[in-house]
């Protein structure tokens, strides 16, 4: 286990750094500066600033700036929200941020597989095609378009649920179900094919002949080999989920990570944006990191040798 850690590790540093290199020179050389704004500073002031914050420096002369502060653990200030930390920031918006997605993962964890499950048990039948329209059409409606489809519906028509804040259960059900609903479709496909798959092994054959029920089969024999799949799953849908709160969160004016984020991509704020990136960047690697331990730990025939 120490092995596949340290073995990981290697690849995350260099896929870290990677990165952080293509996010800083890909902000930097875009239009537009931190200090840019309508009504235009004087000119001193502008100079200034630019040397405290050694904007006026080559660019290559920038990047090494940043790269020692942040082994350093130092993401700098925030350029636009004045008196705050782009540490504080995240500090500030990772709560909300990771009870959406870890809500929208439960939500998708749970009603996904118990969908996939039940269509893969009654295959070809009426509810197995019900329930994969439903998982197409999932996947084909982004969740940027379910969001304010839901908000007009449930919020503007019937007024049943706010369509903004955080803090209630009523402001956390719209967004947690527009960011879960594309990943319950994809559960519940991944499901069905992987139980279907798994019912028709020879071992399961077997453990049917020896007149063992139909529960016992599924909980002892077929639960570890179907959740194979979906663990694989789970590292690219945390990007997805992370990557879909940002705008979700902008969506329902959610005080989260994903909101800093734009704003701070819209005001070029690099120091913000760089901080973001980095900290989700760390997040997936280690989302990852587990995913590979839980699936050697679901499956005693992988290994993870040379």
């Amino acid at each position: 286990m120490l092995q596949i850690i340290l073995k990981r590790l290697q690849i995350a540093v260099p896929t870290l750094l990677f990165v952080i290199t293509v996010s800083f020179f890909m902000i930097r050389l875009a239009p537009g500066g931190p200090f840019d704004s309508e009504r235009p500073i004087p000119k001193e002031i502008a100079e200034n600033l630019e040397r405290v914050y050694h904007l006026n420096e080559p660019l290559i002369t920038q990047y090494g700036y940043y790269l020692w502060n942040i082994l350093h653990g130092d993401f700098g200030p925030s350029f636009k929200y004045q008196d705050y930390t782009v540490s504080e920031l995240i500090l500030q918006g990772f709560p909300v941020s990771l009870s959406l997605g870890l809500l929208a993962l439960l939500l998708a964890l749970l009603i996904g597989i118990v969908l996939g499950s039940i269509a893969a048990l009654r295959q070809n039948s009426r509810v197995d095609y019900l329930v994969m329209t439903f998982a197409m059409t999932g996947i084909a409606i982004p969740s940027f378009v379910i969001a304010p489809l839901l908000a007009l519906f449930f919020g503007v028509m019937l007024g049943w649920l706010p369509t903004g804040g955080w803090g209630s259960w009523q402001q956390m059900v719209l967004p947690v179900i527009s960011l879960s609903l594309p990943q319950i479709a994809i559960v519940a496909r991944m499901t069905r094919a992987s139980l279907i798959d798994t019912l028709n092994s020879p071992y399961m054959l077997t453990a049917k002949a020896k007149g063992l029920p139909l529960r016992l089969i599924l909980l002892r024999h077929a639960l570890k080999p179907t959740l194979l799949p979906i663990v694989s799953w789970l590292g690219p849908a945390t990007a997805a989920i992370i990557t879909g709160s940002v705008i979700i969160e902008q969506i329902f004016g959610l005080p989260g990570i994903g909101r800093y984020f734009v704003n701070g991509a819209l005001n070029r704020d690099y120091t913000l944006v760089m901080g973001v990136v980095i900290f989700y960047g760390v997040l997936i690697i280690l989302m990852n990191l587990l995913v590979d331990l839980v699936y050697a730990w679901l499956d005693p025939r992988i290994r993870y040798e040379e």
